[in-house]
């Protein structure tokens, strides 16, 4: 075994423990840099009432949130009374501050493959699944299945007098019919829905 891989087994790792915990020993980091919208949260509960707990709140012995302070808030909203948690143990101050920033920016660093999340995104709409699950705003889920330059209305400089240019598009469903119609008309262009 490498040094790296002789560290790693010498050290506890949180998951290797997973406890439930009376949501009341859970404290927030005071000094947490990551928000957390009203609409998050919305968002958060909405995903474990879908898919029950996937993640555990990461916390230190003394029950301080290192990382799920978004769950945490979301179970509070579900009026749920005990969370999974696992107790980082040993961590110093600094490990547990660092982490608490590490956490959020690396999930952040990541990208898309635009091609497989527009098939994936295609695929579960056509089967009726509810995709404001994924997370996806409706303008943000338009764009993955459709591209940028059908959200963009022309400026008024492309625009010309008595002058009307039309788009179609064609749906798999009425909620994705729905979805696109609203997210147009939004942007202020002009929509009208035709039925096959």
């Amino acid at each position: 075994m490498t040094s790296l891989t002789n560290a790693i087994k010498d050290t506890m790792n949180p998951a290797d423990q997973v406890e439930k915990w009376d949501i009341e020993r859970l404290v927030p980091y005071a000094r947490n840099s990551r928000t957390h919208s009203d609409e998050q949260i919305s968002q958060i509960a909405s995903s474990i009432k879908e898919w029950g707990w996937t993640t555990p709140i990461l916390v230190d012995e003394d029950g301080g949130i290192i990382a799920g302070h978004g769950r945490t808030l979301a179970a509070q909203r579900l009026k749920m009374t005990e969370v999974p948690v696992m107790v980082a143990k040993g961590w110093s101050d600094a490990k547990k501050r660092a982490y608490v920033i590490s956490d959020n920016k690396l999930a952040l660093n990541a990208g898309w493959d635009m091609e497989m999340l527009r098939l994936e995104l295609s695929e579960l709409d056509s089967s009726g699944y509810d995709l404001e699950l994924t997370g996806f705003t409706g303008d943000e889920l338009a764009k993955a299945l459709f591209g940028d330059d059908a959200l963009e209305p022309s400026t008024p400089e492309e625009q010309h007098v008595d002058s009307a240019y039309e788009i179609s598009v064609v749906c798999d469903n009425e909620q994705q019919q729905e979805d696109v119609y609203q997210m147009l008309t939004e942007k202020g262009l002009k929509c009208r829905v035709l039925t096959m």
